[in-house]
């Protein structure tokens, strides 16, 4: 068998986020040596195999979307005891929540339709594909007796080739199966399953309508748990690596470490924080990596960003001798439109799989947790540039006092949902200006924090909101989205009211996709105002458990707050705030005027 799953109790949100997520597959030798438990021949299904290996690698929901073709699956789904179906108001939504919740539980999963829901949910599984999620996305397929046979099926674009959704799919997931023969159906499910695992990318499942409810004998017994073999680092290599950084970096005088997003993937925040602890550097983030260190750490300087970073985060950073980034992704967003100061023969970078010194060596097949782990017990303590931080630091700003009646600010704002934080909270920040004053917050130990960076998609919060607060209902999800992205996704607002969840969700309504205004304005940047309290009302329709509220000044801002957060805190709770249409972050401003420059250089020439 290709591999075995260990069932384990789903690991909680603070092991994901901070790089030990390792409880979802286990080694062999925490097998039982007793023969797996004989099923009963009626329940030896497909569909019953299928609910049990999601149960078993830590998925307790699926978000679904029904149709024609996968409703029988959807009933085996749902007769499992430990697996809850969420039914989802679309497809794209249904992959943004497995998407949100892979962030926190360390899996997902959603089931569609055939090509017409395969195709609405491409785009959510995209972006869990740049963020290294492993999401399995699962696809009601087309009858086994209609494969060859040159019939022409609904939901297809009229041709008698079943491949499309496939093709589409085989881009943006890392196995993908299709399943329409039940002799080799449990062979199939596990490899994508374990791929999906192993590699943290989404996968694809296609299973023939016809097949869930069939018993087989291939199905006969319960599941053997994965197992997954842990990767490890060639030993030669990981000295070499480890030598040879040390000899940089003790060379240095003021050295500066910088964390990446691609800590999360190699499940190194632990080992980062112990280089941080002994190397007595200074510690940034790179925008995309926020949550993955502590930010109360005494050596935390803040979010690198180049031109956009916490104020004295650059200036160290691009003025060290010495700089290692852990896990980073170099793109014309995160390098504000490729200004960055950095210069190559200063950096080690390390990768999840293997690391560059310099211009010197890339040392390949070391594990960035071992690579990191390893370095901290042999590198020199130096806290020259952290002291040279300190001596230019000055506290932040406070922002001009704002009359309670006058129009709401959004830094005013911002100060306010600061106040909210704690380790029972998590903050989803929306593509958009969301992104900048979302990173401004100073997160306390446990808080959660998520966002699409890499992929960029808006109305992902949405989803992802839905995802995240199901995944971990002890933690109190706090979404910050702009009204232009809203409007992408506004539907599942209804689920959420189903699942009977109570996260608050600011609604900043500011007339328009105000980060294109920065990059590029137009006529198209302008929306149509909705009146976006009314429409959750309507939502609501009475059943569930939700409040909305509409804010123009901050006295009425601190009023919404205090009743989400009393009164209201077993709800849903939708504050909608009303603010400039210029009223931007600083950094936006910055960051849109750098990228458009990038977008907009003209042809090299021929």
């Amino acid at each position: 068998m290709e591999a075995i799953l260990c069932p384990s109790p789903a690991p909680d949100s603070s092991h994901f986020l901070n790089g030990k997520n390792t409880n979802i597959c286990c080694p062999s030798k925490t097998q039982s040596a007793h023969s797996p438990a004989v099923v009963a021949s009626s329940e030896a299904t497909l569909g019953r195999h299928l609910a049990r290996r999601l149960v078993e690698i830590g998925v307790a929901d699926v978000f679904s979307v029904p149709g024609d073709f996968n409703l029988t699956l959807l009933d085996h789904l749902i007769a499992e005891p430990g697996l809850n179906n969420i039914g989802c108001c679309n497809e794209l939504n249904a992959g943004y929540a497995a998407d949100g919740y892979a962030r926190a539980r360390g899996v997902g999963a959603c089931v569609v339709t055939f090509t017409v829901g395969g195709l609405s949910v491409i785009n959510a599984i995209a972006g869990a594909y740049s963020e290294n999620l492993p999401v399995i996305c699962i696809v009601g397929g087309p009858n086994t007796n209609d494969y060859g046979s040159n019939r022409i099926l609904h939901h297809t674009i009229g041709l008698p080739d079943f491949t499309q959704e496939l093709r589409c799919f085989q881009t943006v997931t890392c196995y993908q199966a299709v399943v329409n023969n039940l002799e080799d159906a449990h062979e199939q499910i596990d490899k994508a399953v374990s791929t999906a695992l192993r590699e943290s990318k989404p996968v694809y499942i296609s299973i023939s309508c016809n097949l869930p409810g069939i018993p087989h004998s291939t199905f006969s017994r319960e599941p053997i748990p994965f197992s997954i073999s842990d990767r490890i680092s060639n030993r030669v290599g990981l000295e070499a690596a480890v030598e040879a950084t040390v000899a940089f970096l003790n060379n240095a005088v003021k050295p500066v470490l910088v964390g990446g997003p691609k800590l999360r993937v190699a499940k190194a925040c632990e080992a980062f924080m112990e280089l941080v602890d002994a190397s007595g550097y200074p510690v940034a983030i790179m925008p995309s990596a926020k949550g993955l260190a502590c930010e109360q750490h005494p050596q935390f300087i803040g979010t690198y960003w180049g031109a956009v970073s916490t104020a004295f985060s650059s200036e160290i950073v691009e003025s060290a001798d010495a700089y290692l980034f852990a896990g980073p992704i170099f793109n014309d967003y995160s390098s504000v439109g490729y200004s960055l100061l950095l210069k190559k023969e200063k950096a080690i970078i390390v990768h999840p799989d293997r690391v560059v010194v310099a211009n010197g060596p890339t040392f390949g097949c070391v594990l960035m947790k071992d690579f990191l782990s390893s370095l901290a017990k042999k590198i020199n303590f130096n806290g020259t540039a952290h002291e040279n931080y300190r001596r230019i630091y000055i506290p932040d700003g406070i922002p001009l006092r704002c009359d309670p009646e006058e129009p709401l600010r959004v830094n005013i704002l911002f100060q306010h949902i600061q106040k909210m934080l704690s380790d029972d909270t998590a903050v989803i920040a929306e593509t958009g200006d969301s992104w900048f004053n979302c990173q401004k917050l100073k997160l306390p130990k446990g808080c959660g924090y998520e966002f699409q960076m890499q992929y960029g998609s808006i109305g992902w919060s949405v989803g992802a909101t839905l995802g995240y607060a199901q995944s971990v209902p002890e933690k109190r999800v706090i979404a910050c989205i702009g009204d232009g992205s809203f409007q992408v996704t506004a539907q599942d607002i209804s689920t959420m009211i189903r699942c009977g969840q109570r996260s608050i969700i600011f609604l900043i309504n500011n007339g328009g996709y105000t980060i294109e205004v920065e990059i590029h304005d137009g006529p198209y940047n302008v929306i149509k105002n909705w009146n976006y309290t009314g429409l959750v009302d309507a939502i609501h329709n009475g059943e569930g458990k939700c409040w909305t509220a509409k804010v123009r000044c901050e006295r009425e801002l601190i009023e919404a707050i205090t009743t989400a957060t009393e009164e209201k805190v077993d709800c849903l709770c939708f504050i909608e705030v009303i603010v400039h249409k210029d009223d931007t972050s600083k950094e936006l401003l910055e960051w849109g005027s750098r990228v458009c420059s990038a977008n907009s250089r003209p042809p090299n020439p021929q």
